[in-house]
């Protein structure tokens, strides 16, 4: 029976005596498959709870965690949903009447598809124990935010929690209208506070930069980056105000130490939820993006956690830039540390790696200038020996790093991951050479990697193999290259046509024995 006890995932040892920690999932819309893996992080570092909140959007992980789901599994669910299944119309003729419209649309995909698919079963969230979970909704009748334990929430609250205005109804429960509480609260920190929390651990995915963007709907998502961001700063001053006290010798919801703050949020604002209902970025990039975020903090951070002021969520500006997923797979085999003879294995044995690689350029005309400028990586490994889509931590991606060979030119990809709480690092090379006959498709398909048991090239060498691109991958890889946060068709041209004079002209320069036509060699 799904009523029965269970302890979630990420909850403390009957023996740990360490500091109470809240995991706080902020709101996001579709966007927040980007926390699960930052929940895969932290849990997977060690960390865990003993309270969990959810706003919005963040209620979806909470419910994930609460049913029961391993951080690897929400990833694996999030992967595979049909983000479309979030969208569900209402019956054409209410179109017609778009003066007295409810909402766009109604809850029913998510209800009947994304719910199911993502494993959320309220009898399993209001059966788990060893935690305290706290759902966030509005009370429109009050114009409040209402507090939900985890114990009692049912799957109109559910609902209730993520019905942004406007897109989705309000749910109605006896005589009260409930909504979204994102216009409100989009992180809960006091509930945190109240219930003992000594360590806050955010999880941030509403946008903070200072770009002001042009047309109603991203206004509209300013709106609500206004409101939520500004609760946030709201609730940081009173627990400002709290820590002091506690300071001055004061207890404070039994709390005789100052209360400790971390937040994980992306660099960059994260893409709105139409880029990622048209396909312009997956979940797996969102997944792959939270974990390495949240590894990168992990490595990072001060034990003294963050100070409770604004600036804990800003980020940097979009500027124009360019995107695009690389996919390769190919024999490799461990205890080899010879490529070529990896490679030879590998196939032979059946035993292939493949790597799916986002490379996100943030700023395109700096990338195309300056040589030291890297791009944003993420992406997942995946090999049969350690397991499926497993998330990078870290990586360096330089396209066309020069050698002291001025005939030589490399594109290089170096990888951390881990596996079993051990540390391995992937270093893939295309050697770019103008040898005998026309070789160029081959040498840019082609990537020989060697895989290290340690953080870097230092560790020692257990594995190696030969990556290529077929035909499929290089089709997937030119039609999904965007150029990113330009809104001028000519704009997007003249950046493509930039970025194709840099990468064919180091092509050329390379190569302009073998491209000149009266000198191909076959």
């Amino acid at each position: 029976m799904n009523n029965l006890p269970h302890k979630p995932y990420g909850i403390p040892e009957p023996a740990y005596s360490g500091p109470k920690r809240s995991l706080i999932l902020a709101g996001g819309g579709m966007r927040v498959a980007y926390q699960a893996g930052v929940i895969r992080a932290l849990i997977e570092s060690g960390l865990c709870f003993t309270h969990a909140d959810g706003t919005s959007g963040g209620t979806i992980n909470l419910a994930m965690l609460l049913s029961g789901l391993s951080p690897i599994q929400m990833c694996d669910r999030w992967r595979t949903l049909n983000v479309k299944d979030f969208v569900s119309f209402v019956p054409p003729e209410q179109y017609l009447k778009a003066w007295n419209l409810l909402a766009m649309g109604d809850a029913d995909g998510i209800i009947d598809h994304v719910f199911p698919h993502l494993g959320i079963d309220v009898e399993k969230i209001n059966a788990a124990v060893g935690i305290q979970g706290t759902f966030n909704v509005c009370n429109f009748n009050h114009k409040t935010n209402e507090v939900i334990p985890h114990d009692r929430i049912d799957l109109d609250l559910l609902v209730a929690g993520i019905s942004l205005p406007i897109f989705m109804p309000p749910v109605k429960k006896g005589n009260y209208l409930y909504t979204d509480s994102v216009w409100i609260k989009d992180a809960n920190l006091m509930e945190a506070v109240r219930r003992g929390a000594e360590e806050l651990w955010v999880v941030w995915c509403i946008g903070n930069s200072s770009e002001y963007q042009t047309g109603i709907f991203h206004q509209y998502v300013q709106m609500i980056e206004l409101s939520a961001n500004g609760a946030l700063f709201e609730e940081c001053d009173r627990i400002n105000e709290i820590n002091q006290r506690i300071l001055q010798g004061e207890t404070v919801y039994g709390h005789t130490k100052p209360i400790k703050l971390h937040l994980i949020k992306p660099a960059y604002p994260l893409p709105l939820d139409p880029d990622y209902y048209l396909g312009n970025i997956d979940g797996a990039t969102l997944i792959d993006m939270g974990y390495a975020d949240a590894k990168q903090y992990l490595q990072t951070m001060s034990l003294e956690g963050l100070p409770f002021q604004p600036d804990i969520t800003q980020m940097q500006d979009n500027l124009p830039g360019m995107t695009f997923i690389e996919r390769m797979a190919g024999g490799f085999v461990l205890d080899e540390t010879d490529p070529i003879k990896g490679a030879a294995q590998g196939k032979a044995d059946n035993s292939l790696l493949s790597i799916q690689l986002t490379i996100n350029i943030h700023d395109l005309k700096r990338f195309l200038s300056d040589a030291n400028f890297t791009a944003s990586v993420t992406g997942c490994i995946s090999f049969p020996a350690f397991g499926e889509n497993i998330p990078i931590k870290s990586s360096v991606f330089n396209l066309f790093a020069s050698t002291n060979n001025s005939q030589y030119k490399y594109i290089v990809y170096e990888l951390a991951f881990e596996h079993a709480s051990q540390d391995y690092y992937l270093v893939g090379n295309k050697e770019l050479h103008d040898d005998l006959g026309f070789d160029m498709w081959k040498d840019i398909t082609t990537v020989y990697i060697c895989l290290y048991q340690g953080t870097d090239r230092q560790s020692p060498i257990i594995g190696s193999g030969i990556l290529t691109l077929d035909v499929g991958d290089i089709g997937k890889l030119v039609s999904g290259l965007q150029i990113t946060n330009v809104k001028s068709l000519t704009e997007k041209a003249t950046l493509l046509a930039e970025f194709g004079r840099f990468f064919w002209g180091n092509i050329w320069e390379t190569y302009q024995s073998s491209l000149r036509s009266d000198n191909f060699r076959f």
